[in-house]
């Protein structure tokens, strides 16, 4: 069955963030349902808004989040979570915050998926390489999904409404935020292995 054209129930962590709320109406547009989940409670009626069904749970809660995730039954589970600052010159001082959300949450969203018996998952990676940890927890993430069955998505650097580039271009590898998520909706039935979105 080719999941990209037929309704699929997608579990998707991650679904107020910078490409998450760009994702729902995405999917919902599409035809898929979808649960949004957001640690916000103040987003539910947002995520309403956007089609989607809200749950409100922490990553890091891992029975909480396999009961979630178990009760929706989803055929597709979408890691879209980061622990990043609104303020970009608070960036730096974010590596831990992240890299706890890419071993640990990562490894919690599998579980779930699992216990979930949902047969695909796809996370958010990175196409550039960070330094120290940062990249150690990259590699970590990276391995555990592939290793799973499930697909990575290594984006360029955000850039325009609502990212740390609104005005101007980031350097080095990028992608227009909303390319980002048309081409996130094209791989949903894609098979296991890395895929890198990046502008051409």
């Amino acid at each position: 069955m080719n999941v990209a054209s037929a309704v699929v129930r997608v579990f998707l962590a991650g679904a107020t963030g910078v490409i998450g709320r760009r994702l729902v109406p995405l999917l919902v547009d599409a035809g898929h349902d979808v649960a949004g989940m957001t640690r916000s409670a103040p987003k539910v009626d947002l995520l309403r808004e956007w089609g989607a069904l809200p749950v409100v749970c922490d990553v890091f809660d891992r029975d909480a989040l396999v009961e979630a995730v178990v009760d929706y039954a989803p055929a597709l589970v979408m890691h879209q979570l980061t622990d990043l600052p609104d303020d970009v010159a608070e960036l730096r001082r974010s590596g831990k915050a992240n890299a706890r959300i890419r071993r640990h949450g990562t490894r919690n969203l599998l579980a779930a998926a699992s216990a979930a018996g949902a047969g695909r998952f796809i996370v958010q990676s990175v196409a550039w390489t960070l330094p120290g940890d940062s990249g150690a927890a990259v590699d970590e993430m990276e391995q555990m999904v592939l290793a799973a069955g499930g697909v990575v998505l290594r984006y360029g650097q955000f850039y325009g409404p609502g990212t740390y580039h609104e005005g101007q271009l980031p350097d080095g590898v990028r992608v227009d935020i909303d390319t980002a998520a048309r081409r996130t909706l094209d791989a949903l039935d894609a098979p296991s292995g890395i895929i890198t979105i990046v502008d051409e």
